[in-house]
């Protein structure tokens, strides 16, 4: 945004009682960071950025930073861009705007480790050199629980069976303003219902262009956050608030689109999709192992994926398998919108920026290998487990993860180097920093942090 518009828009807030305007971007440990500036202040952030370390690139979940080759220690500054096309006047603070944020070297060059930047750049190459466009949104999973800290003051603000109308009918007016607040930053609500867990919901927002979609997720997440504090409730983003249950996911579903068709309907491929479809899809399937680095970024994403949870623990794909890692569906033969493809092994610990470029990556070098998918598995996979021929695990660990990752050259092209040496450092250090504790010491540690 040029600086006359975004004096022209810090105008606009202030005539609606905004005072603030919140600054936010994901580091890789999947926790939101923000810096905040007064409205009379926005334009010039605009201008030239709002000055932040580059230390936050090697931040774990519980703030400790660990330097990589490329970036760490004190030294260094960046320049923080608000993107003001995605400022939205409804912040989680009363009286607040919040916008996402590019983040800079001083000398107005990209930083190599901005997450927002890489889907930008992945996003832009799927429509460059294949002329495809990416439709992606959010399933965002969570527990909202009562005050208290520790496994035994645990509760809840209603009962109820899983899925139950129960749950709804004792939080209305959470829910309502839920739903209010999501309205007023302009985020598609497509449905919202109770999950299994208790004190689980689930809420998913409509497709929208790649970085848009991480935009958004960031937006949901930190609304439930607010919206349930006003209703004296903590919201639990981590993938297990207590092991052995079930945990929070995070699913990304895609689709792939060119000249205003969707590619996942109307083709010779599996279940109708087309040959290009296949092949993106072939190829995010054999990136998945490494891909849960990035997606199930927490040793407490592994408590999560458990075999015959829903959690997609296997390097397999089905029509409507909900079991299976990559899920497709097909839709209601009248709803071309619908076909489209679930991401189902990924949680809200991940950074949606990386997860969606990524994700990108792995389906494009899947288009130039020309891959095809194996066969689709139907049931439950865990029955085949340690069978000939039966179904690969996921890694069981985050260092297996990080393993994974580290030997993808998919991944290590699409990143850069510096980005994925930042990554495979975080990663890492996590694995370190919860070394030697138990399920419940690494549910209890990370459940409030995301």
């Amino acid at each position: 945004m040029t600086a006359p518009n975004a004096r022209q828009e810090a105008a606009r807030l202030t005539s609606l009682g905004i005072t603030a305007a919140m600054l936010t971007f994901v580091d890789v440990a999947g926790i939101t960071r923000v810096k905040v500036v007064p409205v009379p202040r926005l334009p010039d952030a605009a201008a030239r950025g709002v000055g932040m370390s580059p230390v936050f690139d090697t931040y774990q979940v519980d703030d400790s930073a660990t330097p990589g080759r490329f970036i760490g220690g004190p030294d260094g500054d960046l320049r923080l861009v608000p993107d003001l096309s995605r400022l939205r006047t409804a912040a989680p603070v009363a009286g607040w705007a919040s916008a996402p944020v590019d983040r800079f070297a001083q000398d107005g060059t990209p930083h190599p480790a901005c997450q927002r930047a890489f889907a930008r750049r992945q996003a832009a190459r799927a429509a460059d050199d294949h002329g495809l466009e990416l439709r992606m949104g959010f399933e965002t999973e969570w527990i909202s629980t009562l005050p208290g800290d520790d496994d035994a003051e645990l509760a809840y603000p209603c009962e109820g069976p899983a899925y139950g109308a129960a749950r709804i009918a004792q939080l209305p007016g959470y829910l309502t303003d839920l739903l209010r607040a999501l309205d007023e930053q302009e985020v598609t609500v497509l449905q919202l219902h109770p999950e299994y867990s208790p004190g689980q919901f689930e809420l998913s927002t409509a497709p929208e262009d790649p970085v848009g979609a991480a935009d958004t997720a960031v937006l949901v997440r930190e609304a439930i956050r607010a919206v349930g504090l006003a209703h004296g409730q903590r919201s639990c983003f981590g993938p297990v608030l207590v092991p052995d249950g079930v945990g929070n996911g995070r699913h990304l579903h895609l689709s792939l689109w060119r000249d205003g068709r969707n590619l996942c309907r109307g083709g010779n491929g599996p279940f109708g999709m087309t040959e290009e479809a296949e092949f993106f899809l072939a190829g995010v399937l054999r990136e998945l192992p490494a891909l849960l680095a990035i997606g199930a970024p927490s040793p407490a994403s592994y408590l999560r994926l458990i075999p015959s949870h829903w959690a997609g623990v296997y390097q397999v794909w089905g029509h409507e398998a909900r079991e299976a890692a990559l899920r497709f569906v097909t839709g209601a033969p009248d709803d071309t919108d619908a076909a489209n493809a679930e991401v189902k092994c990924l949680d809200p610990a991940a950074n949606p920026y990386l997860v969606v470029g990524a994700v990108i990556a792995a389906g494009l070098a899947g288009i130039d290998d020309r891959l095809k998918l194996p066969e689709p598995i139907s049931g439950d996979p865990a029955a085949a487990d340690g069978t000939a021929g039966g179904p690969v695990r996921l890694p069981t660990t985050l260092r297996e993860a990080t393993d994974r990752f580290t030997d993808s050259e998919v991944l290590k092209a699409a990143l850069g180097e510096v980005l994925h040496d930042v990554i495979r450092t975080e990663r890492l250090a996590e694995v370190e920093l919860f070394a030697g504790r138990d399920p419940q010491e690494i549910a209890a540690a990370t459940r409030w942090r995301y």
